[in-house]
């Protein structure tokens, strides 16, 4: 009896709690079904006319159609309203310059944006062909400099997305048709569109948000533009003013009301607002819109033949994403290789073996950062140039080298190429404290990468002393002990070459130099040149021919040997 209770109340409570749920599933469905229909029933906002014409005519900008905006432009169809009696009763056929005429006044308003100045290695993609800035103030410049054919739904422009935001009505435009004659008001309003451009790499550039201005000492933040929005002003009522459409976009006006000759000029039409871009709608491209593209683009890059190409993709790249590392790499890598490379008109070698070219180059800068330093330091904008200098690859290269090395330390190779990219500035510390890190980091069973550390660390220290002058600084005789360090763990016979070379060198600057010890060092030099693949005696007489060296070696008949073998060699 006991069980059959229980069994019975089991029953019961699985059948009231199937019974609840039944009722709940039937109360939401009952509530989704409610919030479907209601949503279902609630009308989409139907675009006004106002609004699609706006929409339109943006529109007509973008594929570059003369005519769609020549019959949608208040500017355009005014003066043939106003130089008719009766006005006009259909548009010009397609064929009329007017529509032409029209649009190259809109060219040349839009014109200011297309001016390049590209100055050294800031040139930006696309390096040929229309690059959209907009420099100045937004509201300097029209809506439509924003929609242009440049940018636009069909090429040369990679396209956009116009969407309708909203409308508002506006105190009526008026304006004259006739000088003296009466003034007519028609309704006006004002519409929002939102633009959006589809390709990061191709989309019009402006100034970062904040960015200092009015300064030429300062290189303002650039920004790829991503979404914006327009507000235009647009006319409608005009079909009973002897206008052939009912509704125009003002875009520019007729006449702006500026004072011309000894009166003040009628501003046509009289509005309270401009059509123009809204400065706080303002969204740029970031690091996370699209990182496979700027990962492409960089590998892209790489391969551009012109240097001005690769140079300006990779820099798009890198006003996106100021981070982005294979930019970094290909960046800092090829103009790195230029530089080195701008050094063969200067020393005229023919080096075939790519190491030794490698530590030719690298000297030679390193010869010329303690002397003169023009071609390192005059870039082409201070110069007054028509095309790059020595200077504007280093300066390109330092900051893209710094980018990487706080972003990826791990990148040895990148900051061997810093500290010396840094000593060729003249960045004394700098390079030294890039090398003693650099030493740290690689750990003694690298041989041949630590060796490389301690040479470039010992260079550093010889071009602050060489540079200062001050032959008491002790990072003299701690480059000796550098080179001494690289010389015990070298290998290879061009490694010991430079590790021999180097404290021959840095004993120029010592106060309490001893000729006999430079002399035995240059001997052991010597001894491993002649083992170098690819060595020649021109190439021995530009290491032994550095202006430093050279006064020291003339100066004293104990060098002759080391002289007169070069001079026979040469003859």
């Amino acid at each position: 009896m006991m069980r059959l209770q229980i069994l019975q109340r089991r029953r019961f409570t699985v059948l009231f709690l199937a019974g609840t749920l039944s009722m709940v599933t039937a109360m939401t469905l009952i509530e989704t079904s409610s919030t479907f229909a209601a949503t279902a029933k609630k009308p989409k906002h139907a675009a006004t006319a106002a609004e699609t014409t706006a929409q339109r005519y943006a529109e007509a900008l973008g594929t570059g159609n003369k005519v769609g905006v020549g019959r949608l432009d208040f500017a355009c169809q005014y003066p043939l309203v106003a130089a008719a009696p009766h006005g006009i009763k259909a548009y010009p056929a397609d064929s009329d310059l007017t529509y032409d005429s029209c649009w190259q006044d809109l060219k040349a308003a839009h014109a200011p944006t297309l001016v390049r100045s590209d100055v050294g290695m800031e040139v930006l993609w696309p390096s040929n062909g229309d690059l959209v800035f907009f420099s100045e103030e937004l509201n300097r410049y029209p809506a439509s400099a924003f929609v242009t054919d440049s940018l636009g739904l069909t090429p040369p422009g990679t396209g956009f997305h116009i969407r309708i935001v909203g409308s508002t009505p506006l105190p009526s435009a008026s304006f004259r048709l006739r000088p003296n004659g009466p003034i007519v008001a028609v309704p006006t309003t004002l519409v929002k569109l939102a633009v959006s451009y589809q390709d990061p790499l191709t989309a019009p550039l402006t100034y970062a948000a904040g960015s200092v201005k009015w300064t030429n000492t300062i290189k303002r933040t650039r920004r790829a533009l991503k979404e914006i929005t327009l507000q235009w002003v647009v006319l409608s009522g005009l079909k009973k003013h002897g206008f052939a459409g009912d509704i125009a976009v003002v875009n520019l006006p007729v006449t702006s009301g500026a004072v011309a000759g000894s009166g003040i000029q009628e501003k046509i039409p009289f509005i309270t607002e401009t059509s123009r871009a809204l400065p706080d709608s303002l969204v740029w491209w970031g690091p996370t819109d699209s990182p496979g593209l700027l990962t492409a683009a960089a590998a892209r890059a790489a391969t551009f033949p012109e240097l001005r190409d690769r140079v300006a993709m990779l820099n798009r790249v890198l006003i996106i994403d100021p981070n982005q590392t294979e930019a970094l790499m290909v960046l800092s890598r090829h103009l790195y290789a230029v530089v080195l490379r701008e050094a063969i008109p200067f020393h005229k070698l023919m080096v075939k073996d790519p190491a030794l070219a490698l530590v030719v180059n690298e000297h030679f800068w390193n010869i010329y950062a303690q002397s003169t330093r023009i071609e390192l330091s005059l870039g082409m904008e201070m110069g007054g140039f028509d095309k790059p200098t020595t200077a504007d690859y280093l300066y390109r290269m330092i900051s893209a080298m710094r980018t990487l090395a706080v972003v990826h330390p791990e990148q040895l190779d990148n900051q061997f190429r810093l500290g010396v990219a840094y000593r060729w500035n003249n960045d004394q510390e700098a390079a030294i404290e890039t090398g003693q890190s650099l030493v740290k980091a690689i750990p003694a069973e690298r041989r041949a990468g630590r060796a490389e550390a301690l040479l470039q660390l010992a260079w550093s220290r010889v071009n602050k002393v060489a540079w200062n002058r001050i032959f008491d600084d002790s990072d003299i005789r701690v480059a000796y002990q550098d080179a001494d360090e690289a010389l015990a763990i070298a290998d290879l016979p061009l490694d010991k070459f430079m590790a021999e070379y180097t404290k021959a060198y840095s004993l120029l600057f010592t106060p309490d130099r001893d000729n006999r010890a430079l002399l035995e060092r240059l001997t052991e030099a010597k001894r491993w040149f002649a083992e170098i693949p690819g060595q020649s005696p021109d190439i021995w007489n530009f290491f032994i021919g550095a202006e430093s060296l050279k006064a020291v070696l003339d100066a004293d008949p104990i060098f002759q040997p080391i002289l007169a073998q070069a001079e026979e060699k040469k003859g």
